[in-house]
Formats: C-alpha cells, sequence, structure tokens
C-alpha cells in the first residue's frame, strides 16, 4: 500500500512538475530498492514490509535534521532550506506523529504489557512499542522515556 503512495506521488509530482518532490520521491524508492534487494538475499522475495519502510522514511528525516544543523552552522541556508523541503515530502508518507502525552501512555501501556521492571527489560518493551507504533513515534525520546521510567 505504501509503495502504491509512493509511485503514484511520483507520478503526481511529474506531472506537476515539482522538483523538490520529484527528487525525493526518486531518493525514498531508490533507498527502498536497496532495502528490498537487501530483504531478497537473505529469503524474503516480497522485499522490506510497510513497517520498515516506515522505519526508512523516520531515518531519511533524521538524517536530513542533522544536515540542517550542519548547514546553519555553516552558513549555508538555501541546503538547509532545500532540506526542509524535502522533510516535508517525507512528512507526507508518515502516519500523524505522536505527542508527548500519547508517547507516555503508550510507553506505560508497553512497560505494563511486557511486566518490565528494570533496565534490563528495555528491549521487549523498545521492541513491542516498534511493532505497534511504527512511524508514528520517535523512538530515540521512547527509548529515553522507557529508560527513565524503569531507572
Amino acid at each position: 500500500m505504501l509503495r502504491q503512495r509512493l509511485s503514484d506521488a511520483l507520478k503526481d509530482a511529474l506531472k506537476t512538475k515539482d522538483q523538490i518532490g520529484v527528487s525525493t520521491v526518486r531518493l525514498i524508492l531508490a533507498a527502498l530498492k536497496d532495502r528490498d534487494i537487501a530483504a531478497r538475499g537473505k529469503g524474503n522475495k516480497d522485499g522490506i514490509a510497510d513497517e520498515d519502510i516506515l522505519g526508512l522514511l523516520q531515518s531519511m528525516i533524521k538524517q536530513r535534521q542533522e544536515s540542517i544543523v550542519l548547514y546553519e552552522k555553516g552558513g549555508r541556508c538555501e541546503l538547509a532550506e532545500q532540506e526542509r523541503g524535502e522533510i516535508a515530502v517525507i512528512e507526507r508518507f508518515l502516519p500523524k506523529q505522536m505527542g508527548e502525552d500519547e508517547m507516555a501512555k503508550a510507553v506505560a501501556a508497553a512497560i505494563g504489557e511486557t511486566g518490565a521492571q528494570s533496565l534490563k527489560d528495555m528491549g521487549k518493551t523498545m521492541a513491542a512499542l516498534k511493532s505497534r507504533y511504527a512511524g508514528q513515534m520517535d523512538f530515540a525520546k521512547a527509548s529515553a522515556l522507557v529508560k527513565q521510567t524503569l531507572a
């Protein structure tokens, strides 16, 4: 389903001559193709699942956010703006992101469901969160919240 949305978005961007949209969606599709090829080598003939695609999109956003900081430090505001444009395109394919309160409730629920009691249980708690909230949650923030709660 997400693959089809990406293909349709590329066609729409080409029709409307949206240069940032075309280049960004092509980058996404190229990264997706690389991941699919790697998955086929491990015996998965269908490529990666939608949850993995959402993770890929989140990592692409994170890379661009890091680039924005570096570009702004270097005085390259035009490149920072280009990265922001790419982030806006990528975010179209992600589900609505959770707020701080929603994330805290989800973390508390995951800790309760997994029976986590110490930092040793952090891995299974994070695995539960990732399987349930892929693409909806910033897992770096969630990890810090889990660690704080279990400590």
